[in-house]
């Protein structure tokens, strides 16, 4: 750290803004991780006090609010220990994470959007920011694919293991036979990167369409061409972007989107333990999937890389889902997951 603000007081950096940029963006993060910390190691202290006050006093009231401020200190010593092993190349950027609707209609679509609302609800405990960047609705209900951009500190870290095949039991909303029916969707999750990062794309290479946006954006969108599609022909990778009014600005996000989209392929060729490209784009069905969630005939949801489990799906589907992030992510670096087994 002392390196660090040496660095940040040299009279030359400022010359370079690049190198300023990457240095102070450093020293705000090692602030914050300090921070953190004293926070942590003030709360522990408090904490222990007021517990062998209580002991002291005989006051069991104020025993169990020690109790309970110690657990709490515990369980996000836990987490921030974690979040501590997200080092990645891109784990501390913000992600991109899109859903797309498997065969099988209305029943899929509507997991689709049963499964983007659940990554919104997580985003927003967390004190994250969910942008909407575009959407497909379902011909009857729920969507056939949506795109959103979650931001906040190592959102991308946190969310990368959630790419792949999540398939769900129950029984159907839109059967009048009332029977049990079993459908997938698929997520995919990518970094988001700034200009610092530099990503070759050729003009000859990218085929741009535009189309009139549907969904969410309101009625204005849905009066223009102002959508935008980039298809990357060399890798086949589809962008595209309705978020915005303007089709100039959506096609500056879809080209980020793509960019983005390219930087992670080449960040999962660099990483050993991360799947092969062609397998985490494989088919959305059986024998893929990375997460089950049973509503009937019982209700559970199991990771099925991790052996994690949860009886109550409900909490899961309404953003729960930080013990299934935490093991997986564990599990992919290597260390060993807190809190593994039923919940």
């Amino acid at each position: 750290m002392e390196a660090l603000n040496r660095e940040a007081e040299d009279p030359d950096l400022w010359a370079d803004a690049e190198r300023a940029r990457a240095v102070m963006q450093e020293r705000t993060r090692l602030d914050a991780a300090i921070a953190t910390f004293q926070r942590l190691e003030q709360e522990l202290e408090d904490g222990l006090a007021l517990a062998e006050l209580a002991e002291e006093e005989s006051d069991e009231e104020a025993y169990g609010e020690a109790e309970a401020a110690l657990a709490a200190t515990r369980d996000e010593a836990k987490r921030r220990e974690l979040e501590s092993l997200l080092s990645g190349e891109a784990d501390g950027n913000d992600g991109f994470l899109e859903v797309h609707a498997g065969a099988g209609g209305t029943e899929s679509q509507d997991w689709a959007e049963m499964l983007l609302r659940m990554y919104v609800r997580w985003a927003e405990q967390r004190g994250y920011k969910a942008e909407w960047i575009e959407e497909s609705p379902g011909e009857e209900a729920g969507i056939k694919s949506a795109v959103i951009k979650v931001s906040g500190e190592s959102a991308y870290g946190w969310l990368k293991t959630e790419s792949g095949v999540h398939r769900l039991v129950r029984i159907s909303p839109f059967d009048a036979g009332a029977r049990r029916h079993t459908s997938f969707a698929s997520v995919w999750v990518y970094p988001v990167v700034d200009e610092t990062i530099d990503i070759e794309i050729a003009d000859k290479d990218l085929r741009i369409d535009t189309y009139r946006a549907s969904g969410a954006g309101g009625q204005h969108v849905n009066r223009t061409d102002s959508a935008v599609r980039i298809t990357h022909l060399p890798t086949n990778i589809v962008v595209q972007c309705q978020a915005e009014r303007s089709q100039h600005r959506n096609k500056a996000e879809a080209m980020s989107m793509l960019r983005a989209r390219l930087y992670e392929r080449a960040l999962q060729e660099r990483e050993m333990e991360a799947q092969a490209l062609a397998e985490q784009k494989s088919d959305i069905g059986w024998g893929h999937q990375i997460r089950s969630y049973v509503l009937q005939p019982y209700r559970m949801v199991k990771d099925l890389r991790t052996g994690i489990e949860s009886s109550n799906p409900d909490a899961v589907l309404d953003g729960g889902i930080d013990q299934f992030l935490a093991a997986s992510l564990a599990a992919r670096i290597g260390a060993p997951a807190e809190g593994a087994g039923k919940s």
